[in-house]
């Protein structure tokens, strides 16, 4: 961390610089370079160009002429000669410029610096230490940088700041662009797992009128022309089962989610979630739909079902454990909850400080106290299966315990992935549920749900037996991609403003 006094000087020489930059560029100015053209015809990449013609000999020239265009990240003067390193999207690659071949044009590199974009034509040869370098015949300006590059590009190590100016980060790191283009890469498995399995990819509304789909406290904006309150999307749950009532039988939508929460190492106000609904299936058949795409994810983003995180090694190979919340309890917290009262299991909670803020309820005590003892005992991937009723008002009740629910949530070195239920599709039931929801929120449970009476219209309607889940895509990526941080895998979090 840098003293006040540090930080003025370093505040002090940084204002030097872009006053010299300014300076550049008006000297562009008054010599007709416009250092801002319309575009640059470039013939190939770095990395092509690099693997083409790695088979040339030390100082052995190809006979073939490129226009390659990047970021100078590094520029050495010796004599008569520049040699500069452009950053494209993938790679780096040497430029040779030399005055006898450059002519006035040579004057002119006395106005680049590290930052600017400019793009080099010429042969491509290869250096006595057996560098892919192009023979500059000409340059040109592309784009002069008034900033300089932070830390004089040896990377950028403050986290605040690279979080809050990913744009430098992307530049300077070349490690965050890799992750960032794993995740892309995640992304696009996990479409090609669901299409492959027949699902459809549809879009949902992001304004509500009415919000819905999860427990959560929602951000709410107004609409000046219907003068209503609308609110940014918590889930895509009840709109997607409509698309199930009106008969698309698998679907999926990968969407942002905002929920007005904290923030943390796992969470962000606005986070990339995949839903997905498949009609005539339950919650055992969504197990398997999850194990088998972690698996099919993570051998296409890491070439193995391993991953390595926090210093742990993580397999996820299907199949994977399923354990039933009320085993785990007695596992971990030591007490057999199915066969205790709300008393006992309130009497048991005080004396073991567990946090508890929701109605006192049989299944409410037996949520918290798996939060409490049980979570954060699963490092490798699991199910944690059989639920409370309490826990959500739109899952149907357990075939063989009515006091719980066919709902499981997958965990892994203690995180919880998603959700997953055998829907409820009895209109009847729904209601009853919805309406209570309705009337916590009254109560004053900023995370229950208003009453949405177009969605119990619609199951009404009918809605086949159906299986849900829903998977957080960043939390997928920080495992798979070994980042310990949300902030590490999505290119801009939410950040408090600096002022």
């Amino acid at each position: 961390m840098k003293s006040k006094q540090e930080k003025k000087e370093t505040d002090h020489e940084h204002g030097r610089l872009i006053e010299e930059r300014l300076g550049k560029l008006e000297e562009m100015r008054k010599e007709n370079i416009n250092p801002y053209p319309y575009k640059y015809k470039v013939t190939d990449t770095a990395l092509n160009i690099k693997e083409k013609f790695s088979s040339l000999k030390p100082e052995e020239h190809s006979g073939k002429k490129e226009r390659v265009a990047g970021r100078i990240v590094l520029k050495r003067k010796m004599g008569k000669v520049f040699f500069i390193t452009l950053q494209d999207e993938f790679e780096k690659l040497q430029a040779y410029l030399r005055k006898d071949d450059l002519g006035d044009l040579f004057d002119k590199l006395r106005l680049l610096d590290l930052g600017d974009y400019i793009g080099v034509e010429g042969e491509i040869f290869k250096t006595k230490t057996g560098e892919v370098t192009v023979y500059a015949e000409k340059f040109e300006i592309l784009s002069k940088a008034i900033r300089p590059l932070p830390e004089k590009y040896h990377g950028l190590k403050d986290t605040e700041l690279k979080y809050r100016k990913r744009y430098l980060d992307l530049i300077v790191n070349p490690e965050s662009a890799k992750t960032f283009r794993k995740r892309i890469a995640l992304l696009k498995a996990v479409r090609e797992f669901l299409d492959k399995k027949g699902f459809l990819e549809v879009e949902t509304p992001i304004l509500h009128p009415i919000y819905g789909g999860a427990a959560a406290k929602p951000f709410t904006t107004f609409h000046n022309e219907l003068k209503m309150n609308l609110y940014l999307r918590i889930s895509p749950e009840l709109y997607l089962k409509r698309l199930i009532v009106g008969g698309f039988n698998k679907v999926y939508d990968i969407n942002k989610n905002f929920r007005n929460e904290g923030i943390d190492t796992t969470h962000n106000p606005e986070f990339t979630m995949l839903e997905l609904y498949e009609a005539y299936k339950d919650y055992n058949d969504m197990m398997k739909l999850t194990e088998e795409m972690y698996e099919y994810v993570a051998k296409k983003v890491n070439g193995t079902t391993k991953s390595v995180f926090k210093g742990k090694e993580i397999d996820f190979k299907a199949p994977w454990p399923r354990v039933k919340m009320l085993d785990s309890i007695k596992e971990h917290a030591g007490i057999d909850a199915g066969g205790m009262s709300v008393e006992e299991l309130k009497k048991f909670a005080l004396s073991k400080g567990v946090e508890f803020d929701a109605e006192h309820s049989w299944g409410n005590y037996v949520q918290a106290i798996f939060e409490h003892f049980c979570e954060d005992k699963y490092e490798q991937p699991t199910f944690i299966m059989d639920h409370p009723k309490e826990t959500t008002p739109l899952c149907k009740a357990h075939r063989e315990d009515p006091r719980l629910i066919e709902r499981f949530e997958p965990f892994c070195m203690g995180m919880e992935l998603g959700n997953a239920y055998s829907e409820l599709n009895n209109p009847m039931i729904q209601r009853k549920l919805l309406e209570d929801q309705a009337r916590q929120l009254k109560a004053g449970n900023e995370e229950a749900n208003p009453l949405d009476e177009d969605f119990i219209e619609a199951i009404e309607q009918g809605m086949p037996p159906t299986g849900g889940l829903g998977i957080g895509i960043d939390r997928m990526a920080m495992l798979l991609l070994g980042k310990e941080s949300l902030r590490d895998v999505i290119f801009f979090p939410t950040m408090k403003p600096e002022k």
